[in-house]
């Protein structure tokens, strides 16, 4: 059984800078700080493509992982997938989709995945996972939301 959930974010950002905020490696790197993520193969840098893979590395509950996901689809600027082909999860699966609204752009994020180790990786996707990557995908979402606070600094000034 895959464990999924959605998360939705506004923001007064045109929809398509908001999508390739949200494919950039650069403000992936800025937005998941806290866990000291980052790209070492693969797309590095930039704007990752449909078909392009990227390979993480953090530290989670402590433990450090790392993960290799692949866009395996892009449709500019409404939505992009992209899926792990290999790291700590049974599967994972997240789409990207992007919609215009009259005050700029919501972005929403669905989630989909599954921890290894059967039983007890069933249970610590509902107990402990849910939980994380929820207030992960949405800390993250806000901070890619985000009007440029000053002009030439930080992520902002790439997107």
């Amino acid at each position: 059984m895959t464990v999924s959930f959605v998360c939705r974010t506004e923001s007064v950002l045109p929809r398509e800078q908001l999508f390739d905020r949200a494919r950039s490696i650069d403000a992936h790197v800025e937005t998941m700080a806290a866990s000291g993520e980052r790209a070492v193969a693969g797309v590095t840098a930039g704007l990752i493509g449909a078909g392009e893979e990227v390979t993480w590395r953090a530290r989670h509950f402590g433990v450090p992982l790392t993960m290799t996901s692949r866009v395996t689809r892009l449709d500019y600027p409404a939505s992009f997938v992209d899926e792990q082909v290999k790291g700590p999860f049974k599967a994972f699966r997240h789409v990207h989709e992007f919609a215009a609204n009259g005050a700029g752009s919501v972005m929403t994020d669905r989630i989909e995945f599954s921890a290894p180790f059967g039983p007890v990786g069933w249970l610590v996707e509902r107990v402990v996972l849910r939980r994380y990557l929820q207030r992960l995908i949405a800390g993250r979402g806000a901070l890619l939301a985000k009007p440029c606070p000053d002009p030439g600094t930080g992520l902002h000034s790439r997107l």
